[in-house]
C-alpha cells in the first residue's frame, strides 16, 4: 500500500495552511469581541443555557466523533475512519450504534450547560489536527500551534466535566470593559503572530 494512502487525513495536514486558517480565524474572532463587545458579551452569558445550540453543537462533535469510528473505506463517511489501536478497534461497531443514540438521548436529557459541554468535546475534537498539523515540524514557531492546542485541551475537559467555570469565566472577564479588551487584544495578537509565522517560516511544511 503507498504509504501516503496509508496515512490519516489529520497527519497530512499542512502545518502553513492550518497555521493560516487558525491564525485568521483568531484574528477574526478577537477582532470582533473588541469592536463588538457588547454583543459578543451578551450572547456569552447568555451561551450556556443556550438549549437549542446545545443541540446543533452536540450533534456536529458527536457525528465528527462518529466519523472517525466509521468503518474504513471509500467516500465522505470513511474519510475520517481511524485506526484506534488493537485494544480499541474492537468497540467501533458498537460506538457506531451508541452515538447516534447518544445525538438524541444527550439533546434531550441534558438540561445543565449543554451548550458548553459541547463546546468542549467539540474543542476536544479540534484538538487532534491541529497537534498533528505540527508534529514534528522543524520550524520552532511551530510551537504557537501545540501551546494553543494544549490550552484549548485543558479548558474543554473542563467546559465537558465543570461547564459552570465557563460562566465563572466570562462574568470575570466581562466584569470591566479594560479586563475585556486586553484579553481581545492579546487573543488578536496571537492570531497575528501564527499567521505571521506561517506565511514566513511554515511555506513548504
Amino acid at each position: 500500500m503507498d504509504p501516503a494512502q496509508a496515512m490519516h487525513p489529520y497527519e497530512k495536514l499542512p502545518l502553513f495552511g492550518t497555521g493560516l486558517v487558525l491564525g485568521l480565524f483568531l484574528i477574526g474572532l478577537h477582532l470582533v469581541m473588541l469592536l463588538k463587545a457588547q454583543p459578543v458579551q451578551g450572547f456569552l452569558k447568555k451561551f450556556p443555557r443556550n438549549q437549542q445550540l446545545g443541540q446543533v453543537l452536540m450533534g456536529v462533535g458527536l457525528i465528527w466523533f462518529w466519523l472517525l469510528v466509521a468503518k474504513p473505506g471509500r467516500g465522505p463517511l470513511h474519510y475520517l475512519a481511524m485506526d484506534l489501536g488493537d485494544q480499541f478497534n474492537a468497540t467501533k461497531p458498537l460506538l457506531r450504534i451508541l452515538v447516534p443514540v447518544l445525538i438524541v438521548a444527550l439533546g434531550i436529557a441534558i438540561k445543565e450547560f449543554l451548550a458548553v459541554r459541547a463546546l468542549g468535546l467539540l474543542g476536544l475534537m479540534a484538538a487532534a489536527p491541529l497537534l498533528e498539523s505540527a508534529f514534528l515540524k522543524d520550524p520552532q514557531s511551530r510551537l504557537l500551534i501545540p501551546l494553543w492546542t494544549y490550552a484549548l485541551i485543558i479548558a474543554s475537559l473542563y467546559w465537558v466535566g465543570m461547564p459552570y467555570l465557563f460562566r465563572d469565566l466570562v462574568s470575570w472577564a466581562t466584569a470591566r470593559q479594560a479586563r475585556w479588551k486586553a484579553l481581545s487584544v492579546v487573543g488578536l495578537a496571537y492570531g497575528a503572530a501564527i499567521v505571521l509565522c506561517a506565511l514566513l517560516f511554515w511555506r513548504g511544511y
